[in-house]
């Protein structure tokens, strides 16, 4: 065959088979296009079908929206009409108001209009008469009413100081009268010694060679003797004496009478001090313990624990402001039994609280605290008078105190601590209450000297008879009363005398 044919048969092959290839595409292209209608009618008409879902549902939805604006506008509609009716009422029961307040605005304007008249017409009558009265008296209102004011003014002051003079002597007559019968019986029977308070001993020696034994080689017996007692030993340039110091009167007791023992045998070593302070310990036990029982047999006291015994013997070595407290405790049961036996009150419980009420103080350099609460809690233990504790614990006022017996007990301690000579106080404090008094009376005007006499119970004061006038005087010395009683704490009472004197000098040439 020849190569042209070959040409021919293999074009018309390829040609051929690019027909058949487009009608194969094409037949496939017809394929898809068929699919994809089908699948776009069937999108359509699930989307036909889903609109006519969301439309049901729209409908429905406002329909139900629009049955509840309708039941919310016929709510409010109601509320209105209510609200409506409400104000209706209100509107005519102010408008009935206003008709009634109209009326009495115009009574009131009628009445005040009649006031007005009556008001011009006695101011009429009271200018004649003013005028009549001038006319009749010789001088002016101004001048008279001054000169009433003035005569009623000292009128009053003369009467008010009268009676204001009646009624402190009528007062301090009965006070005076009533203290003397309770008090006079209970003092007179219970003269106490007074003894000064101090916080040392002095020991004497027989010479000033016993300090040298005292301190002994390198200091070994002064060491002994303070560590067996617990008390300072003072040797200084004081001749033939030596001072023991210490806060706790029964360790200093006990220093005392082992010194004392230890000079008068002149064997002094660590062991002869250790023998000595043990003998001195059981000898000062012993007279604690027999003061002890001898305070409650003065006082009249019975049934006592022993361990309120002791306590009690140790308040033979303590001092309070100078003053013995056991023999304290012993005055003051005393007076609150008196006191208590005039008063109707328990008088065993008088005297019991009474002799213990300074309990506290046996321990105070112990135990912290005030020492009424000290020895409330002591009695607490072993007394079961819970009135007894009470009184105890309240006769300074740190607690509340509901019995007639507590008060008893807190005036015997005030007059057993402040009547005159029973303490002494420390100088220092003694020159601020002078002073503290008289800078009081100066402060005041027209005060020309002032002076505390009678150991600060009294005080003088002149005055300048120019500036105060005795009317003034007698406030002067009740205004210095007061300014003291707020301002100053002391015992007892304080006189205030207020002296106004007018001299005339003249000279004979």
């Amino acid at each position: 065959m020849s190569p042209i044919y070959v040409a021919i048969i293999a074009l018309a092959c390829f040609a051929l088979g690019g027909v058949v290839a487009f009608f194969t595409k094409q037949f496939a292209a017809g394929r898809r296009i068929r699919r994809a209608d089908e699948e776009a009618s069937q999108i359509i008409a699930e989307a036909n079908e889903s609109q006519k879902t969301i439309l049901l549902e729209a409908k429905e939805e406002a329909f139900n929206i629009k049955a509840e604006a309708e039941a919310s506008y016929r709510d409010r509609r109601a509320e209105l009409q209510r609200t409506e009716r409400r104000l209706g009422q209100r509107e005519e029961n102010l408008e009935r108001r206003d008709e009634a307040i109209q009326r009495r605005e115009s009574s009131i304007a009628n009445k005040e209009k009649e006031v007005d008249r009556a008001r011009s017409r006695a101011e009429e009558l009271r200018q004649r008469q003013q005028h009549e009265l001038e006319l009749i008296a010789n001088m002016s209102s101004s001048e008279a009413k001054e000169l009433l004011l003035k005569r009623v003014e000292g009128e009053i002051g003369e009467e008010a100081s009268r009676r204001v003079r009646e009624m402190e002597a009528r007062v301090r007559e009965e006070a005076d009268e009533k203290a003397r019968d309770i008090l006079s019986q209970a003092i007179q029977r219970c003269a106490t010694e007074v003894v000064a308070e101090t916080t040392v001993s002095v020991v004497p020696l027989p010479s000033d060679e016993m300090k040298g034994r005292l301190i002994g080689r390198e200091g070994r017996n002064i060491r002994a003797l303070e560590h067996a007692t617990g008390v300072d030993l003072i040797i200084d340039d004081t001749p033939e004496a030596v001072t023991l110091s210490c806060f706790d009167p029964v360790r200093r007791e006990i220093a005392r009478l082992a010194l004392e023992r230890l000079i008068l045998d002149g064997r002094i070593h660590p062991a002869r001090i250790e023998e000595m302070v043990q003998k001195s310990k059981n000898e000062v036990e012993a007279t604690i313990l027999a003061e002890g029982e001898q305070a409650t047999v003065k006082a009249g006291v019975q049934g006592l624990a022993p361990e309120l015994i002791k306590l009690l013997g140790r308040l033979k070595y303590r001092y309070s402001y100078g003053q013995n407290v056991l023999m304290h405790s012993i005055e003051v049961a005393l007076l609150a039994g008196m006191m208590a036996t005039e008063a109707g009150a328990k008088i065993n419980i008088a005297k019991k609280a009474g002799l213990l009420h300074d309990i506290g103080k046996a321990v105070d350099f112990e135990v912290e605290g005030p020492h009424a609460l000290i020895g409330a809690d002591i009695v607490k233990q072993w007394e079961k008078s819970a009135e007894v504790v009470e009184a105890v614990g309240g006769h300074h006022g740190e607690i509340s105190v509901t019995i007639a017996e507590s008060f008893l007990v807190s005036a015997a301690d005030a007059i057993s601590g402040a009547r005159p000579g029973a303490r002494r106080e420390s100088l220092e404090q003694y020159l601020k209450h002078l002073e503290g008094l008289e800078g009081i009376a100066n402060s005041f005007p027209g005060v020309e000297k002032s002076y505390a006499i009678q150991a600060g119970r009294e005080i003088r004061i002149m005055v300048k008879p120019e500036e105060i006038d005795d009317l003034g005087a007698m406030r002067l010395a009740r205004d210095i009363v007061k300014r003291v009683e707020e301002n100053l704490n002391y015992p007892g009472q304080i006189k205030v005398t207020v002296v106004r004197e007018t001299r005339a000098v003249d000279y004979a040439k």
